[in-house]
């Protein structure tokens, strides 16, 4: 009886403290929450740059964010981390999709388990509390064929790269760029659908190297995902077509100099991966401390930013051409 007394008034001593900490995280006061970052692919430059954002924004607002990515661009595989990370109980799922409807079953789970959702290059995705963009998707898109006729003329054959026909935002690029295109340079003759290459450097080799066999008058090419121009240079290199095809599209800096300089690679259009990574952390803290999206005009070393619904926007396009390229730092 005399034990059991003790055993109560110790818990009924400790109540208070325990409830206190169990409700930290709740009432968004956790010292440390857990935030992660889900890519569409590991171990490519791409998304190697994001991350450093993503630990930055770890370091710099305490909090425990970390990326992870399925080993290819495999839908069904992201969605089974998405589902794993529900189970472990994360506060918040950061996510660059593969396939956007794929993962809607998955969003609304999480949700329901009150777990923030944010979405990159996914403006549309239904499921998302807030999606953010670097850049203006629309005006992205068309400067890319401005860029494209810059280099092939405005008249001839191209092809389309993406990483796959269900990313959405390669997706969205070239289809606003194909509308441009009609409207501005009918001379455009896209040769076929929209090649799903562009998260594979040797696959795009491939593609190309099938694109100049059968389109032999092939006088350019735009890709999205950044190993597709790469693959596109490596081939036009190999064939002894290098500045006889254009290629424009989006690269990492580092990656993409020595196609640049030797002229297999024409422009290259993109934004700070590691902008992204970091801006993804950073609002996920602001929205789990329970700060309001209409409220935030501004995220801390990126700048700047525009609300619109549940879409943030920054405008941090940038121009990569061979007398620029080293400047970029990555």
């Amino acid at each position: 009886m005399k034990k059991a007394f003790v055993a109560g008034l110790i818990v009924f001593m400790l109540l208070p403290g325990i409830l206190f900490a169990a409700g930290q995280k709740e009432n968004g006061r956790a010292d440390e929450y857990e935030i992660v970052t889900v890519v569409k692919i590991t171990g490519i430059p791409w998304f190697n740059r994001l991350e450093e954002g993503v630990i930055q924004a770890g370091k710099d607002l305490g909090v425990n964010s970390y990326q992870i990515g399925p080993s290819d661009a495999d839908p069904a595989q992201q969605v089974k981390m998405v589902e794993d990370l529900i189970s472990k109980g994360v506060d918040a799922i950061c996510i660059t999709p593969n396939d956007a409807t794929a993962l809607e079953p998955v969003f609304k789970k999480a949700r329901e388990k009150g777990i923030l959702i944010l979405t990159h290059e996914s403006p549309d995705q239904a499921g998302k509390d807030v999606d953010i963009e670097l850049i203006d998707n629309i005006q992205f898109g068309q400067h890319t064929w401005d860029k494209l006729v810059e280099n092939m003329g405005a008249e001839g054959q191209y092809a389309i790269f993406v990483g796959g026909l269900t990313v959405p935002l390669h997706n969205l690029w070239a289809d606003e760029g194909i509308k441009y295109a009609k409207a501005k340079y009918p001379g455009l003759e896209l040769v076929t659908g929209r090649i799903p290459c562009g998260e594979d450097q040797e696959l795009s080799k491939q593609k190309t190297l099938e694109l100049l066999k059968t389109y032999p008058d092939l006088k350019g090419i735009v890709g999205f995902g950044s190993l597709g121009p790469p693959g596109a240079a490596q081939a036009l290199k190999e064939k002894g077509l290098a500045g006889k095809v254009a290629v424009v599209g989006t690269v990492i800096p580092g990656h993409a100099a020595p196609y640049l300089k030797d002229g297999s690679m024409s422009h290259g259009v993109l934004w700070d991966p590691k902008d992204a990574g970091y801006s993804l952390t950073y609002v996920a803290k602001y929205m789990l401390d329970g700060g309001k999206l209409s409220d935030l005009t501004e995220i801390e070393g990126i700048g700047s930013i525009e609300v619109s619904g549940d879409v943030i926007k920054v405008d941090a396009m940038a121009d990569i051409t061979k007398e620029n390229v080293d400047s970029f730092g990555f």
